[in-house]
């Protein structure tokens, strides 16, 4: 196994199971939301997280009086609506304009290293890590800021890896109008870092094969590449 070589538990587009284990919950590849998610405003959600942290915090004892404390009601519903759940909302979905593959680049395109942090959906604590992509044009291209913009979108929100493995890699199909995507993520998980059974060394590995990354030649090639110095 080569030096930053991960075991991957790697997904086809015709294999995506929601049988995750007893205490690994999962339901689809959609994000899980009422009809009702966005009926009312940030300004509105905002208020209320506030107030509900607010009792969270005095149920837990602590002295909102003080000057440290005082103001952490507001800057936490402030950080769950407007930063690391924003891509909840869909209005804050990337415009992910497509250009000509002018130079007729035939080959697959790899962006690897692509830093995300996310929050664990079953105890809402951090999952971070790495996203690598590679798709093969079928005529058009995408700019590449746009490929980690898709990424930390789904990554804003509540999530299971796997899912969030899927997500980027269906969307990235839709944007680039292409089968040929591949996906691989490299996360660590504090819920299993932080709490429980503690272990700060593993590493969890996803990957999602489409069209030609379904052929071992290609998706060899790629894995190759991103487990490379």
């Amino acid at each position: 196994m080569k030096p930053k070589e991960i075991l991957l538990n790697t997904r086809h587009e015709d294999d995506i199971t929601d049988d995750l284990g007893d205490d690994h919950v999962a339901s689809s590849y959609d994000t899980p939301l009422r009809p009702d998610a966005f009926a009312m405003s940030d300004e509105e959600k905002m208020k209320k997280i506030e107030g509900h942290f607010r009792e969270i915090m005095n149920i837990m004892g602590l002295d909102l009086k003080d000057d440290s404390l005082s103001g952490t009601p507001k800057r936490v519903a402030k950080m769950f609506v407007k930063e690391i759940f924003s891509g909840l909302n869909p209005a804050n979905k990337p415009h992910a304009r497509l250009f000509e593959n002018k130079y007729k680049y035939d080959q697959m395109l790899v962006e690897k290293d692509i830093t995300f942090y996310s929050h664990c959906e079953h105890h809402f604590v951090p999952i971070f890590g790495k996203v690598h992509v590679a798709y093969i044009s079928s005529g058009k291209v995408i700019g590449l800021s746009k490929i980690n913009r898709i990424v930390q979108y789904y990554a804003k929100r509540p999530q299971v890896q796997e899912r969030l493995t899927v997500q980027i890699s269906k969307d990235l199909q839709k944007a680039l109008k292409t089968e040929d995507v591949g996906v691989v993520v490299d996360a660590t998980h504090l819920c299993v870092a932080s709490r429980g059974v503690g272990d700060t060394n593993s590493k969890t590995g996803t990957a999602y094969f489409s069209g030609k990354f379904k052929e071992n030649q290609t998706k060899n090639e790629f894995l190759n590449y991103i487990n490379s110095k």
